[in-house]
C-alpha cells in the first residue's frame, strides 16, 4: 500500500511542469487547478500564492525538507523564524495552539477572515522543528479563497513568510507576472490570483491576557 502511494504521488509529480504560473479566480477558484497546487506541495514544492494582504512564499508545514527551503531562502534558522501558519477557519485552532481563552476566541471569530496574525501559545502538534526555544504558533485565515481552497484540499496548514524586494520597483511583489519572473527560480508554482498589495498582515499578541498589537499593517481590528 505504501509503495502505491508513493508511486501514485510520483506519478502526479512527473505530471506538473516545474516553475508553473498558474492563473485562479478568486471568486471561483478552480478545482482541477487547486488540485495540481496541492499536488506540488505534497511532493515537497514550494508555492508563491495570493493573500489578502501581500504575496506569500509556503509550503505544506508537515514536510521539513521543504520548511528547510523556505528557511534558507529567508536567510533564517527554522526555529528562529516568525513564519506562521496559514488555516482555512479556526477549525485548526485547536490542533496546533493550546486552548485560549472565550475572549481570544470571539475576537479571532470577528476578524477572521481577515488580515490578521494572531501569535497564540503552541502546543505539541506543532512540528518540533519549528519551536526551538520558542513556544508561539502565528494563525492566519486570509480573506481570499485561493489560499483557503488550498489549505482545505491539503487538509493542513500551509507555512507562510511574505515576499519582499529591496528593489525600487514596487510592482515586483504585487504584479503576479512579475513575481514569476522574480522568483520562479525558487518556487515550484506561483499562482497569480491578480495583483497583491504592499501592506502585510496586522500582527496581534495574545499571549498575555491583554492583546496587544505588535505591528500595524492592513485592516483594523474590531473588539
Amino acid at each position: 500500500m505504501f509503495f502505491k502511494i508513493n508511486q501514485k504521488l510520483y506519478f502526479y509529480a512527473a505530471k506538473i511542469k516545474k516553475n508553473m504560473l498558474v492563473r485562479l479566480f478568486n471568486e471561483n477558484p478552480n478545482p482541477r487547478e487547486i488540485r495540481k497546487i496541492v499536488d506540488v506541495l505534497h511532493g515537497g514544492g514550494l508555492i508563491i500564492y495570493p493573500t489578502d494582504t501581500v504575496y506569500g512564499l509556503g509550503c505544506d508545514i508537515t514536510n521539513s525538507k521543504a520548511v528547510e527551503k523556505v528557511a534558507r531562502w529567508k536567510g533564517v534558522k527554522i526555529e528562529k523564524a516568525n513564519f506562521s501558519f496559514i488555516c482555512s477557519d479556526l477549525s485548526h485552532l485547536s490542533d496546533y495552539s493550546k486552548p485560549i481563552s472565550n475572549s481570544v476566541f470571539k475576537l479571532m471569530k470577528k476578524n477572521l477572515p481577515g488580515p490578521f496574525t494572531f501569535i497564540l501559545e503552541a502546543n505539541n502538534n506543532v512540528p518540533k522543528y519549528f519551536k526551538g526555544k520558542k513556544k508561539t504558533v502565528g494563525i492566519r485565515v486570509p480573506d481570499n479563497n485561493i489560499i483557503r481552497e488550498i489549505v482545505l484540499e491539503l487538509g493542513n496548514p500551509i507555512l507562510s513568510t511574505s515576499i519582499h524586494d529591496e528593489d525600487e520597483i514596487l510592482e515586483y511583489t504585487t504584479d503576479p507576472e512579475l513575481i514569476y519572473e522574480k522568483y520562479h527560480d525558487i518556487a515550484d508554482l506561483v499562482i497569480d490570483g491578480g495583483y497583491g498589495e504592499l501592506l502585510p498582515s496586522t500582527v496581534v499578541d495574545c499571549l498575555h491576557g491583554d492583546i496587544e498589537i505588535i505591528r500595524e499593517g492592513k485592516g483594523v481590528l474590531e473588539f
